[in-house]
């Protein structure tokens, strides 16, 4: 069957990618039942032939105007939607949708009206503001890493200085590789306006945030960018259980051999004193 991907090799890489990233979630046990969700912003990747197709329904609210998204196009997770199968069958359950001029609605294009995530506002206003502060971030991930929402039920951890420390001292490459740490957001609601906006606060300082009992939000360049930096901080939080499990305190490293690798890498000195 004909598909919107179809002589768009571009395109299909991307969406592949996506769909490679889901596999990696599920594989993890980051992705239970129809947990997690994803973005990716694709409109660079449009054609004049895909801009004049027909919408698959009637605009659909986004709950809110995001100024920065007018004509901007997205590849995102279908509601309901298991990773596990959106690995094996992306345009089955993902959607591409488009953002209308009024910047307050969304029509869904191909291949089938498959409903995007429910998460959709809170990932098109993260998306609306990496436009806005002109990054070059595309992709959004939500997903479950175990080990750091367990971090999260500790409450020495409900906080970003901690966290982030505590996550950078046990290996180098967590340092190296998520320069920035991870932001850190106490509990709330799923799906509100409130954990959104708590969202959009912390993202202009992290490029991964912990929802505290729930899971981690990450932007990056592409799907595997946002995959790699919660990869690698959900990393340093097995090594810490894992020091933990030989009935010790892990000592991590000092602040002295972080700053080190900071000056060796060229790091951001920041959040360590």
């Amino acid at each position: 069957m004909k598909t919107i991907l179809e002589n768009r090799p571009a395109l299909s890489a991307v969406i592949g990618q996506c769909a490679e990233v889901a596999g990696y979630l599920w594989e993890k046990g980051w992705a239970e039942r129809n947990g997690g969700n994803l973005t990716y912003n694709i409109t660079e990747l449009v054609d004049d032939k895909m801009r004049s197709l027909p919408a698959l329904g009637q605009p659909l609210p986004i709950g809110s105007e995001l100024k920065h998204l007018k004509g901007c196009w997205f590849y995102a997770k279908g509601t309901g939607r298991r990773m596990r199968d959106l690995a094996r069958d992306p345009m089955d359950n993902g959607c591409i949708i488009r953002i209308t001029d009024d910047c307050a609605h969304y029509e869904m294009v191909a291949d089938k009206p498959v409903t995007p995530t429910s998460e959709l506002p809170s990932h098109l206003a993260l998306q609306d503001y990496l436009l806005g502060s002109g990054s070059s971030y595309k992709a959004t991930l939500h997903t479950h890493p175990i080990e750091l929402v367990a971090l999260s039920h500790i409450r020495r951890f409900c906080n970003s200085e901690e966290l982030t420390r505590t996550l950078w001292s046990m290996i180098p490459e967590t340092l190296a590789f998520a320069p920035l740490g991870i932001g850190f957001i106490p509990f709330t609601n799923p799906g509100t306006v409130e954990l959104a906006e708590a969202t959009l606060k912390e993202i202009g300082r992290y490029d991964v945030v912990l929802w505290e009992k729930h899971g981690t939000v990450a932007v990056g360049t592409d799907m595997m960018d946002a995959f790699d930096q919660t990869d690698v901080l959900n990393k340093a939080a097995c090594i810490y259980r894992a020091a933990l499990s030989f009935g010790s305190e892990p000592e991590g490293m000092t602040d002295a051999q972080m700053k080190d690798i900071q000056e060796l890498f060229k790091l951001p000195k920041t959040r360590i004193k």
